[in-house]
């Protein structure tokens, strides 16, 4: 028997707006000691104990971009079981990326310490450089490949 491991969850939420292939909101991380300069989804976290994803990925909209997002708002994209592959725990990760395009209030940087900015970018046009297995996401979806599960890092 092998040992197990703890699997650790995340929500993103792509706040999309226009037609195929339309725009994507992306923040530049900085201050947070993971691809702090590479270009990420505007809203992403980890789940908290005891909480559900949906309820996670609408709390990230809001502590990130301070906009109210519904559940009812949230279309599921795909749940990616992804890893770094160096056998550490905290590497191993199921990540539940949300496509949204109707919120609340208009989307601004709370927390000035963890991202330098945010921008629209079409997803035909992304910036360099974004995080990988989120760019693997979003040229999924450009493409119209997306699958409901993915893996990355394997």
């Amino acid at each position: 028997m092998t040992d197990r491991y703890q699997v650790v969850p995340a929500a993103y939420v792509l706040l999309r707006r226009g037609d195929h292939p339309g725009e994507v909101l992306l923040q530049l991380r900085r201050g947070t000691g993971y691809r702090d300069g590479y270009w990420a989804a505007a809203a992403a976290g980890h789940v908290e104990a005891g909480e559900a994803v949906f309820a996670a990925a609408c709390r990230e909209a809001t502590e990130e971009l301070g906009v109210q997002v519904g559940v009812g708002d949230l279309i599921p994209v795909t749940v990616m079981h992804r890893t770094q592959g160096n056998h550490r725990p905290i590497d191993e990760r199921v990540d539940f990326f949300f496509e949204c395009r109707r919120w609340d209030g208009e989307p601004r940087l709370v927390e000035p310490d963890k991202a330098a900015e945010l921008g629209w970018f079409a997803l035909d046009a992304l910036p360099h450089p974004v995080v990988p297995h989120e760019r693997f996401v979003l040229d999924a979806l450009r493409d119209g490949s997306i699958a409901p599960i993915t893996a990355f890092g394997f």
